[in-house]
Formats: C-alpha cells, structure tokens, sequence
C-alpha cells in the first residue's frame, strides 16, 4: 500500500507523525520507506522510458521527413526534365541549376518550419504535460531542432538538385 501527501513541509519533518497516525489505525502495519515523490518518479521507468519513445519517434519523424523532402524533390525534378534540358540547351549554367532546385527545396523547408513551430506554439499547454525538465519553447532546443531539421533538408535536396545539374540536355530533348 502507498500512500501520498501533499504537503509543503520535507518528509524527514512529516515522518514522526505519519508514523503515529499510521500506528493508531493499525499497529501492524511497518513503514518501510518514507520518501518523496520526486525520488519515486526519479526511480520509476517511466520517464526514461517515455524519454527513449520521444527520442526513437523524433528520429523517426526526421527520417520520414528526409525521406519526404528528397521524394517530393525527386518527382518535382524528373516532372521538371525538360524545364531542366532546355536550359541547359540554351546556356544555363549547371550551377544555377542546382542553385534553382536547392531554392525550390530551402521555400519547402522554411515553410514547413514555419507551419511546424506555428504548431508547436499552439500546442505548448500538450507538449508542457510530456516533456520533463525542458519547456517547449526553451529557445537552444528550438533552434537546435530547426538547425538539425534544416540541415537534414539540405541534404535530401541536394542530391535531386545535383542530379538535376548534370542532365544532358540532347538525350531529354531527344526523349521527351
């Protein structure tokens, strides 16, 4: 059996006379460990373990949305063939391709940032009741997740823009 206090004063102060009231109601009943709540949750599994599920299912969203970023690019790119060659056929430079498609890739970024921070705004009162020892808007953690989010859209926008830089423009004028 458990029993919680709610109280201001420290257990050490309380202990005396739970253990009086205890002995009055039932003389049999021992009281093995007086301590407080704070030491129970700090013992208990469940934070840890609701902190590695948080962790696994936040690398499991940035993966998904590395996944979806380098997708999207990929069938925008290959939709954009043409586009692509016949710039490459009348002198643009294959930098400046890259350059438009890593553009195209940073505009979804920072929109989905955006919508995203917008989302963790307005949903700080939920993200407060599961996070433990970080507040939701803690300014390093916000930027650290933006600058990891950030760069992990580079870099699935990258490869896409690249491919697309080398395009030879007489095989997709030829085939398209």
């Amino acid at each position: 059996m458990n029993v919680v206090l709610r109280t201001t004063l420290p257990a050490a102060a309380l202990s005396q006379t739970i253990e009086r009231s205890v002995k009055e109601v039932d003389p049999t009943v021992p009281i093995v460990r007086l301590r407080e709540l704070d030491a129970v949750f700090a013992e208990s599994i469940r934070p840890k373990l609701l902190a590695q599920l948080l962790v696994g299912f936040g690398g499991l969203a940035l993966l998904l949305a590395a996944v979806g970023t380098h997708g999207m690019l990929s069938w925008m790119v290959t939709e954009r063939r043409r586009e692509v060659g016949i710039r490459l056929a009348i002198g643009a430079d294959r930098a400046r391709i890259l350059a438009m498609i890593m553009k195209h890739g940073s505009q979804l970024t920072i929109i989905g940032v955006l919508v995203g921070l917008a989302c963790a705004i307005g949903l700080n009162r939920l993200l407060t009741s599961v996070l433990f020892g970080v507040n939701p808007t803690d300014t390093t953690t916000v930027i650290a997740v933006v600058a990891t989010i950030s760069l992990v859209a580079a870099i699935a926008c990258w490869l896409p823009a690249w491919r697309a830089s080398r395009v030879d423009p007489n095989v997709v004028l030829r085939t398209d």
